[in-house]
């Protein structure tokens, strides 16, 4: 078996079709998931890609071939592997490359209860076993069977969410040719809600855009569309659909923090007093209005599989990050798009007639924010040591390693990540006015770009 160095990531398998991830690989990965978890049976599912379905198949023999049984769920967003994981209480794998260009694929594997699969809770292990060659089974191989679960999916989010009392909306959605396409109409039926579709044919091409929203010229079309329409609300997916991004009626992007407020608020009035997870580069908004309405903030790290443990310590019920990802614990803790953009229309839905989203909005967002700058260095930590020196003298400043380095004071605050996976350092700034935050940006910038 081939080194699987390059395509086993931080959070899933992921690589090019078929230079890197071929059926060969998928096929190995299905049997040392299998080993792995010795789960007596597990749930694939995969995206609309056209290796997909290959792969998906070639990973349920490979399961199959260790004797566990495999439920074939076909076509699927990422987030409903994660409730076919929790409801089942099986193992799942999904099959997507999320929102990466055509010639990608990828592999994600959750444990029963939706629990995820990283390097330190199981990739290291999937990956020796690889590597050193999957040993040999004697044992009766398990069944293939096939069990579509979009509508037990979509009458499971819709009882997490009550939108029945809701007025009617008029809401562009932008499926970025990807999942949502097919995730979209169906939870999204009977509601009432006119719908104008963008890109909701299926097509791992992605022909129109990359169905990739957290890049502002993804949500270009969709913009234009909701002035055009005179929508009330846009949503954007991603191509697994397991991120939501939101455009207000003016098509302007709603931050994702100002969205982990508002669901924030929601969820605190069914769980008063509860934790909510937020990551540190999301608003500073975000800790105080969820002090506000009784609830803890709890501070994490970037990443999911950060999130998700700090929600499993804390039992918190939410969690946000600035990438458009949103936690439930009513949905084990996993993240879903879906689920968020469902909290999005019932809160606009529950106010009264000609009522603005931006308007609706405003309580939530408070300062003025940079987004993620990335800037390309030879030496990650030499650049970040003389950002840090300018900075350490700073008056009112404090700064602290949770993740990358963040410096605070009253005014601003500023957080320098660098990438695990390119020569990278990500910069997001964030100020209580713009003039500040124009300065303080450039500042950091001249610092690293030299």
């Amino acid at each position: 078996m081939r080194d699987l160095s390059k395509i086993v990531k931080a959070y899933d398998i992921r690589g090019v079709v078929p230079d890197e991830l071929d059926e060969e690989v998928a096929r190995a990965v299905g049997a040392a998931f299998a080993i792995f978890t010795k789960a007596p049976q597990i749930v694939i599912a995969h995206d609309m890609r056209e290796s997909s379905g290959p792969l998906s198949q070639a990973v349920a023999e490979g399961a199959a071939s260790q004797g566990t049984d495999v439920i074939m769920a076909g076509l699927a967003s990422t987030d409903m592997i994660y409730f076919a994981a929790g409801s089942l209480d099986i193992p799942g794998v999904m099959l997507t490359a999320s929102h990466n260009p055509a010639k990608y694929n990828g592999i994600k594997l959750c444990l029963a209860g939706a629990r995820p699969v990283g390097q330190e809770t199981g990739l290291q292990e999937i990956r020796a076993l690889i590597e050193n060659g999957i040993p040999e089974y004697d044992g009766k191989p398990g069944t293939i069977t096939t069990h579509e679960l979009v509508e037990d999916y979509a009458v499971f989010l819709r009882h997490l969410v009550d939108l029945s009392g809701i007025r009617p909306l008029k809401v562009v959605v932008d499926a970025g040719n990807g999942m949502g396409g097919y995730t979209v109409p169906i939870v999204l039926k009977d509601l009432p809600l006119d719908i104008v579709p963008m890109y909701f044919e299926l097509d791992g091409n992605f022909p129109n855009h990359e169905a990739n929203p957290i890049d502002p010229k993804n949500t270009a079309d969709l913009q234009a569309k909701v002035l055009e329409t005179h929508a009330d609300i846009g949503l954007a997916f991603d191509g697994d659909a397991d991120r939501c991004f939101v455009i207000d009626e003016r098509g302007q992007i709603v931050s994702p923090s100002v969205i982990t407020a508002l669901v924030a608020v929601r969820e605190l009035k069914k769980s008063p007093g509860a934790a909510i997870i937020h990551n540190l580069i999301t608003s500073k908004a975000v800790a105080e209005i969820v002090r506000e309405h009784g609830g803890v903030p709890v501070r994490s790290r970037v990443g999911h599989s950060f999130i998700k443990a700090t929600m499993g310590e804390t039992n918190a019920v939410f969690g946000g990050e600035h990438s458009g990802h949103f936690y439930f614990r009513d949905f084990w803790r996993a993240d879903s798009g879906m689920l968020a953009a469902l909290h999005v229309l019932a809160a606009l839905g529950e106010t009264p007639p000609g009522t603005k989203l931006s308007e609706f909005l405003a309580e939530y967002s408070r300062y003025v924010q940079s987004g993620e700058i990335n800037s390309t260095v030879h030496d990650q930590t030499a650049v970040s040591a003389k950002v840090r020196a300018a900075y350490i003298d700073e008056p009112g400043a404090t700064i602290d390693d949770l993740d990358g380095m963040t410096v605070t004071t009253p005014t601003w605050w500023f957080n320098l990540r660098p990438s695990n996976t390119e020569p990278l350092l990500r910069l997001n700034v964030e100020a209580d006015d713009q003039a500040t935050l124009d300065r303080v940006r450039d500042e950091v910038l001249a610092l690293i770009r030299g």
